[in-house]
């Protein structure tokens, strides 16, 4: 069975982008820091990244995420993982004909536990990887996800975009895995329904 792990980056005070989120700079101001591990990796951190991408079967992510890198066609013809199906939360889908690769896109607008089961289904037993800070709240809030990767930067943004709000309540973690390299401190944890 399909699990859903969301994998992402964060600052020590708890933000995934700084302030003033554009195309052109989609962690906004000073957020590339939080990617450094992505960029300057030490082995350790492109182990875990390989680690990452293999058992990744579906991507489920937020509109914002979607018109933030689809804007400037920042996935070609792909997705975020090439040509894994991907599944966009979503109150308004675009028009049809409109999406550049409407094979791999498919805009879910009924809710987080349909979008979860579309997911789930493509991916066929490999994960449901979530991305971005809205769907990682929505399955978190709906008892819906089974991990959480975090990979801590360190470094304080100040501001941004917070991970972990409107979460509905609280939310009870095992932690599995700690691997502490320059870049980041990552950090895996299961999320105890």
């Amino acid at each position: 069975m399909s699990k859903v792990i969301a994998g992402i980056s964060m600052s020590l005070d708890g933000f995934v982008t700084g302030p003033n989120v554009t195309r052109e700079q989609q962690l906004g101001d000073g957020g590339e820091v939080l990617h450094r591990w992505l960029h300057q990796p030490d082995p350790r951190d492109s182990e875990l990244l390989a680690a990452m991408g293999e058992g990744l079967g579906s991507i489920l992510m937020g509109r914002v995420s979607y018109d933030l890198a689809e804007g400037d066609g920042g996935w070609g013809d792909g997705g975020p993982a090439g040509p894994a199906p991907c599944f966009v939360l979503t109150h308004n889908p675009p028009a049809p004909g409109t999406v550049r690769a409407p094979s791999v896109f498919t805009f879910v607008a009924d809710g987080i536990d349909s979008a979860v089961t579309q997911a789930k289904s493509a991916a066929a037993g490999k994960v449901v990887g979530v991305h971005g800070a809205s769907a990682t709240q929505q399955c978190l809030a709906a008892g819906l996800m089974d991990e959480i990767q975090i990979h801590l930067a360190p470094v304080l943004l100040g501001s941004g975009t917070r991970l972990f709000e409107h979460l509905g309540g609280r939310v009870q973690l095992e932690r599995t895995m700690v691997v502490d390299t320059p870049n980041a401190t990552h950090l895996r944890f299961r999320v105890i329904r």
